[in-house]
């Protein structure tokens, strides 16, 4: 669903928005047996979100796969190796939406994610936070929230242990920008 600023009442300045990363996150839910949720997130990443003169958005993100954290170091320590993410030869999954958005109340972002050589596509629903001043600096931020899912076997990830964690991961971001001068 593409919907226009005028249609929402969301006008975005022309520019490259930057990421305010002390406000955003990047997580993800994946099941452990099938019978339980894992939760978890990435710590380091990186956004560009551009607007052009007609107020679309060009969206890209950039995850450092090491930054990886569950809360149990064993656990994570082991998903970074080859059975798993493979850090060493797949340092990042980048993400890329295939077209310029326009940001509505509710919009999908449809792109590409890609981990190592393997692309695959990715959609996203997200959904429109607003804008506000943040008052120590007097910077304008602009906010919103987005779900998708990837599979973990479109990307070859984990699959020499079948069975021990589902195939699709739930990803969640919540992210916070601020207004280019």
């Amino acid at each position: 669903m593409t919907t226009t600023p005028e249609t929402t009442g969301t006008t975005l300045r022309a520019g490259e928005w930057a990421l305010d990363p002390a406000h955003s996150s990047v997580a993800f839910t994946i099941r452990h047996l099938g019978i339980a949720k894992v939760r978890g997130g990435f710590g380091r990443f990186a956004t560009r979100f551009e607007v052009d003169d007609s107020g679309a958005a060009v969206i890209g993100a950039t995850i450092d796969l090491d930054s990886f954290d569950t809360g149990n170091p064993d656990r994570d320590a082991h998903i970074r190796t080859a059975d798993f993410l493979d850090v060493a030869n797949r340092p990042t999954l980048t993400f890329r939406a295939t077209e310029p958005v326009r940001v509505a109340e509710n919009f999908t972002v449809a792109g590409e994610a890609t981990l190592g050589t393997v692309t695959a596509p990715v959609t996203l629903e997200a959904e429109w936070g607003g804008i506000e001043d943040f008052g120590p600096s007097g910077e304008r931020h602009a906010g919103f929230s987005a779900t998708g899912t990837i599979k973990r076997s479109d990307f070859g990830v984990g699959d020499a242990l079948p069975g021990l964690l589902s195939d699709v991961v739930k990803i969640e971001l919540e992210i916070q920008l601020v207004e280019p001068r």
